[in-house]
């Protein structure tokens, strides 16, 4: 809680909040001061500096979205402010290591049957659980790696073949650290992100640095580039859902524009899963 609301105050500038400075000395803190974020949300300094100091006890919603407001967080941000303020309202829980989640054969029916577009299923983690036959063709870069379950973030920033396969990696990689953040905020006490996080923590110094950032992001849909090794360059759009059964799995679906040279070699490397899923012909008899 303290990182994040220092973070996001240190992001504003005064005029920005529509706030006036007066003098014309340099100023001791980037963005706002803690009096000043006090002021915006209409709550005492210091009742702010006993909540950025992450004791949340007794803090309502109002107050929280006057900081929402104040510090102009978006749609993710607000999400995570409360997250975080209700995993420091709850008691204290151990670690907890989830048993690997298990997908429902009928949920991997329904990737197959979304024959002409890659779908997986996904953890907040970004482990991936299970996928149809064009997703692992697709993402096949993630599954050269034999562990499993296959993880978006530990290939984003350990595997040096993921510069070139997401030529937009810069972006890509500040997108799974801010789903990283946004997972942490729901559950602080699932030990499999923990061990993630210090994991990459320790391998990467560009995820330490974006981790130390706290932006937070929500993958619902975007746009992705991928350079795939058979089919070249491909740019998809992407949609997330959500499975309703399974709360914390979400279902990706990737589809091209219709007509488009990325449509064309999604369709290609489609035909080639096929075919090579297409068992030996037997041979002929002897006679």
């Amino acid at each position: 809680m303290r990182e994040f609301l220092t973070s996001r105050r240190a992001r504003i500038t005064p005029e920005q909040a529509g706030l006036r400075t007066y003098g014309n000395g340099p100023r001791r803190v980037p963005g706002l001061r803690r009096e000043e974020v006090a002021l915006l949300a209409g709550v005492s300094i210091a009742y702010y500096t006993k909540l950025e100091r992450g004791d949340t006890s007794g803090v309502s919603e109002t107050v929280l979205e006057s900081l929402a407001r104040a510090l102009q967080l978006d749609e993710a941000e607000r999400a995570h402010l409360f997250d975080l303020a209700r995993a420091q309202r709850t008691s204290p829980q151990k670690r907890r290591r989830w048993a690997r989640h298990q997908v429902r054969p009928n949920v991997q029916r329904v990737l197959d049957a979304i024959g002409g577009a890659p779908a997986y299923v996904r953890n907040g983690r970004g482990d991936i659980l299970a996928a149809n036959k064009l997703a692992e063709a697709l993402f096949s870069e993630l599954y050269a790696d034999p562990a499993r379950p296959v993880n978006t973030a530990r290939f984003v920033f350990l595997d040096p073949r993921a510069p070139a396969f997401f030529p937009d990696w810069d972006r890509v990689a500040a997108d799974v650290v801010g789903a990283l953040h946004a997972e942490a905020g729901r559950d602080p006490t699932d030990r499999d992100l923990t061990d993630l996080v210090g994991e990459l923590a320790t391998q990467c110094e560009a995820f330490r640095t974006l981790w130390a950032m706290h932006n937070v992001h929500v993958h619902d849909n975007g746009v992705k580039r991928l350079h795939h090794p058979l089919v070249g360059e491909l740019t998809l759009t992407y949609e997330a859902m959500e499975l309703a059964a399974n709360p914390g799995l979400t279902i990706a679906v990737y589809t091209a524009e219709p007509g488009s040279k990325s449509e064309q070699a999604l369709n290609l490397l489609a035909s080639w899963t096929a075919t090579a899923d297409q068992p030996e012909p037997a041979a002929a008899p002897d006679h």
